[in-house]
């Protein structure tokens, strides 16, 4: 099997992270890391040598993963798609905002080429996915974390998240205005919505509680298949507190396959 040749679109902690655990992983080499012009020199100075720094995607990418937030989508993963470079999303809760997923759709299919939405933080995507093949009635994800953790968002207009004694429902709402009131959380609830019934089917809860001390994730699904809870609570990434190690994992996994002669 030919080496795959990798494009990274982002090179924070997530990104950081992806280039050294990908050294790794046999038949698979990172080439390019693409950042901001004004990124360029700090990006160049922790990159190893073997690694291009460039602003744009090469003309002869292979393969790109977007680990870089939202406005990457636009500026870097959709003209790539439309030049037919595979690629690889990340940030799947830029997919909320209105006609991003058509958007997605329609320069992956002028390229002739695939958008891949990656599971990130969360579990179970892959049994919800195939659960929706068979109808699905219900879908409800609930997000948990500590009062403090909701600091900097509309919850602390509402709230007095100091005083709160009991879990507190922040937020009831549809998977795409949960992206767009809390666009910290969207990755995980546009995930789940994509996977099953949709941004504006899948109702999502946000909780304030005063009783964790880490970031919970909880999934229920109903459907022709039966019933499904997952529960999760992932822990951080170590270079970035706010980011779920298991995002960084979801991605390396993915890379994992494309030189895999066996997939799981």
């Amino acid at each position: 099997m030919p080496q795959q040749r990798v494009t990274l679109i982002g090179f924070g902690a997530i990104g950081r992270s992806l280039l050294q655990r990908s050294a790794a992983l046999e038949g698979l080499c990172v080439t390019h890391v693409v950042v901001p012009e004004a990124h360029l020199a700090e990006a160049r100075a922790a990159a190893p040598g073997s690694v291009q720094v460039c602003e744009r995607v090469p003309a002869d990418a292979g393969l790109v993963l977007e680990c870089a937030g939202h406005a990457a989508l636009v500026e870097h993963v959709v003209p790539a798609l439309r030049r037919g470079v595979e690629c690889a999303v990340l940030s799947v809760g830029a997919v909320s905002e209105p006609g991003m997923l058509e958007q997605l759709e329609a320069a992956a299919a002028e390229g002739d080429t695939q958008v891949h939405l990656l599971s990130g933080a969360i579990g179970g995507v892959d049994a919800i996915a195939a659960a929706r093949l068979a109808g699905l009635e219900e879908v409800t994800y609930t997000g948990r974390k500590p009062p403090g953790s909701w600091r900097g968002t509309p919850a602390e207009q509402a709230f007095d998240l100091d005083s709160l004694r009991e879990p507190t429902v922040i937020l009831e709402a549809s998977a795409r205005e949960a992206a767009r009131l809390y666009p910290k959380n969207a990755n995980v609830a546009a995930t789940i919505a994509l996977s099953g019934l949709g941004l504006d089917n899948t109702r999502v809860r946000l909780l304030a509680d005063p009783h964790v001390t880490e970031n919970i994730h909880e999934i229920k699904v109903r459907g022709a298949f039966g019933e499904m809870e997952i529960t999760m609570r992932g822990k951080p990434l170590a270079d970035n507190p706010k980011t779920s190690a298991l995002t960084v994992l979801s991605a390396l996994r993915f890379l994992a396959n494309r030189s895999a002669n066996v997939t799981l």
